[in-house]
């Protein structure tokens, strides 16, 4: 058998991996869950079990063995800043390369090319490459500081509003309280909160009612000011970058009226963007960053 490669993306909900051999043939997919290390402890084996797991999937659905020696593997993860906080991974390779999860999705996106992807899962960043290979991330704080315009952010400002019109005596929101608390099986916003601090609620958990969120008006309305902020990051990001192309990719994007929110404030701002599908899923986008780690050129991937 050629050269096997591997790419994943390690997201705050979910670890995507791909393995293919050296012409491009992708063989099998893994998945399992979540690999950011974001609030996690010196002694967490999260990003490196995810990590393992998705691999060991991928693997699986392709029919290899355990055994097998990759040429080279490349992992973006949700919130990496070049140190493991928690327990080292170890994969079968000599080439491994953990990075954040912005370059592996713009490498999915544009297929190795320049231009602008604005990411909205859980978390949000942007992140654009400009004909010279330059790279600037936009964004990317987290959930304390930022995320503007991503799942969880949404969620966080729609329920810091409705626990303001709470404590105002403002019944205006009391129908998204009731949806919210339905959702999460919780009797009050306050034992949300409760929840959410004492880790019964994760933060992806949390950001899974964004979808629900986005059936209310007012709701809608909230999310949509989070979508202009980072419609304008986006727009920095094309003017510093000189580039027009721009892709949107991640789960809050498969909201149809979201994604037109976001690009109508982006051509609104910027009238000579040019709007792409990404070309590729992110984890795909890592898998051809391992072709060059392995000093082989990007292929076109084919199943």
């Amino acid at each position: 058998m050629s050269a096997l490669l591997a790419g994943i993306d390690g997201g705050q909900t979910s670890t995507v991996a791909l393995v293919a051999d050296e012409r491009g043939c992708v063989l099998g997919r893994g998945t399992a869950g979540p690999a950011d290390e974001v609030g996690e402890g010196v002694r967490s084996t999260r990003l490196a079990d995810a990590l393992r797991a998705a691999l060991r999937d991928a693997c699986r659905t392709a029919g290899l063995d355990g055994d097998r020696e990759f040429a080279a593997i490349v992992a973006g993860v949700s919130g990496y800043d070049g140190r493991v906080r928690g327990t080292q991974p170890h994969l079968p390779t000599h080439r491994f390369v953990l990075t954040h999860d912005a370059p592996v999705a713009h490498a999915g996106a544009f297929g190795g090319g320049a231009g602008v992807v604005v990411i909205a899962g859980t978390g949000s960043v942007v992140y654009g490459i400009d004909e010279k290979g330059a790279a600037e991330t936009l964004g990317g704080w987290g959930y304390l500081f930022g995320d503007e315009g991503s799942a969880f952010g949404l969620v966080r400002d729609a329920l810091a509003a409705m626990m303001w019109a709470q404590d105002a005596g403002d019944d205006t929101l009391s129908d998204e309280a009731r949806a919210a608390c339905e959702f999460f099986g919780v009797a009050s916003l306050r034992a949300l909160v409760r929840a959410f601090a004492g880790g019964e609620l994760t933060r992806e958990r949390l950001a899974s009612f964004a979808p629900v969120a986005l059936r209310f008006a007012r709701l809608r309305e909230i999310g949509g000011r989070g979508a202009d902020r980072l419609a304008a990051l986006a727009v920095r990001a094309l003017e510093r970058s000189g580039v027009h192309r721009v892709a949107l990719t991640g789960g809050l994007f498969e909201n149809e009226a979201y994604a037109a929110r976001v690009r109508d404030a982006i051509v609104a701002a910027a009238g000579d963007a040019q709007f792409t599908n990404p070309k590729y899923e992110p984890a795909a986008g890592a898998l051809l960053l391992a072709f060059r780690e392995a000093g082989l050129p990007m292929p076109e991937l084919r199943r």
